[in-house]
C-alpha cells in the first residue's frame, strides 16, 4: 500500500521537529549536569525542560493537524471521484436497460413486419391426390352361357356356336365402374397463422396432374364441383399451439381417370401495433 505524498511530507516534517527537540533536550540536560550546584540554575533548567516538552507536544499536534489538512483535499477529491463513478455506472446501467428495451421493441417490430408481409403475400399449401380406385363389382350374367360344360369335349368334327368357348368364364370376374362422391378420396389442406390474425381470403385452386395451366385459371369457389372434385363450402379454424392457429379446407376427389393437384392460399392481416409510450 503506497503512502500519499502529503502524508509522507507531514511525517518528514514531524520527524525533523522531534529530532531538533531531542537535540535541544540533550543540550539542556548537559547544561543542567554542569551547573547542578546552583539552585537558580536548576530552576532554569526545569523550566527549559517544561518548555521543551511543550514544544514537542505542540510539534506533534501541529504535525497531525498538518497531515489531516493535507489529506482532507485528497479525501474530498476521492469522494467526488467516487460519486462521479457511481453516477457513470448508474447512467451506463440505465442506458443498457434502455438499449435492451429498444432492441426487444425493434425485434418485435421486425417480426411483426415479416408476419404482415407473409400475410399479405399469402401462405401457400399444396397437396397431390391420386385417382380414385373403386372396389370391383362382379359381372352380371343376364343371358344364358353358351360355354361348354366343365369337362365336356366336343365331338369329332363338331364346331362350337359363335361366342361359345370350351372354357368356363373366370370365377369372380369384375367390371370396372367410376367412383361416386361418397367414395371420394378426401384430403385436408391446413395453413398455420398467428393467433391474433384475421383471415382476409382463402383462395382455392385445383388442376389435373397432367395439366400445365396457370393457377389463375384453375381457381375454384368454395363448394363448387368441377371435374369430379369439390372443395368444402367453408373453411374451418382450430387452435394449434400457443400464439398460432390453423385454417383448414377440405377437398374431395372421385375421378377414376386422373389425379389432381390442389392448392390453397391463405391471406391474413394483423392488428395495428400499439403506439410507443
Amino acid at each position: 500500500m503506497s503512502i500519499p505524498d502529503s502524508v509522507l511530507a507531514a511525517i518528514i516534517a514531524g520527524t525533523a521537529t522531534l529530532s531538533a527537540s531531542f537535540v535541544q533536550l540533550r543540550s539542556a540536560l548537559l547544561r543542567e549536569a554542569a551547573g547542578r550546584s546552583s539552585a537558580a540554575s536548576r530552576r532554569r533548567n526545569r523550566l527549559q525542560l517544561i518548555l521543551l516538552f511543550a514544544v514537542i507536544g505542540a510539534a506533534g499536534v501541529c504535525g497531525f493537524a498538518l497531515s489531516q489538512w493535507l489529506t482532507a483535499g485528497e479525501r474530498a477529491a476521492q469522494a467526488v471521484l467516487q460519486r462521479e463513478l457511481q453516477a457513470r455506472v448508474s447512467e451506463i446501467s440505465h442506458t443498457a436497460g434502455q438499449l435492451e428495451l429498444t432492441r426487444g421493441s425493434e425485434r418485435a417490430d421486425i417480426e411483426n413486419g415479416v408476419l404482415r408481409r407473409i400475410g399479405s403475400d399469402g401462405i401457400v399449401v399444396m397437396a397431390s391426390v391420386s385417382a380414385c380406385r373403386p372396389p370391383s363389382t362382379p359381372a352380371a350374367t343376364s343371358a344364358p352361357s353358351t360355354a361348354a360344360p366343365s369337362g365336356a369335349v366336343p365331338a369329332t368334327g363338331a364346331t362350337l356356336p359363335p361366342g361359345a368357348t370350351s372354357q368356363p368364364p373366370a370365377e369372380g370376374a369384375a367390371l370396372a365402374r367410376p367412383c361416386t362422391e361418397a367414395e371420394a378420396t378426401p384430403v385436408t389442406l391446413c395453413a398455420t397463422i398467428p393467433a391474433n390474425a384475421s383471415v382476409i381470403e382463402v383462395a382455392l385452386f385445383s388442376r389435373t396432374v397432367e395439366s400445365s395451366a396457370a393457377w389463375g385459371v384453375s381457381r375454384y369457389l368454395p363448394g363448387q364441383e368441377s371435374g369430379d372434385a369439390r372443395f368444402a363450402p367453408t373453411y374451418s379454424e382450430s387452435t394449434n399451439e400457443a400464439g398460432t392457429r390453423e385454417v383448414c379446407q377440405a377437398f374431395a376427389h372421385w375421378s377414376s381417370e386422373h389425379g389432381r393437384i390442389v392448392r390453397m392460399v391463405v391471406r391474413y392481416s394483423l392488428p395495428a401495433s400499439p403506439a410507443p409510450t
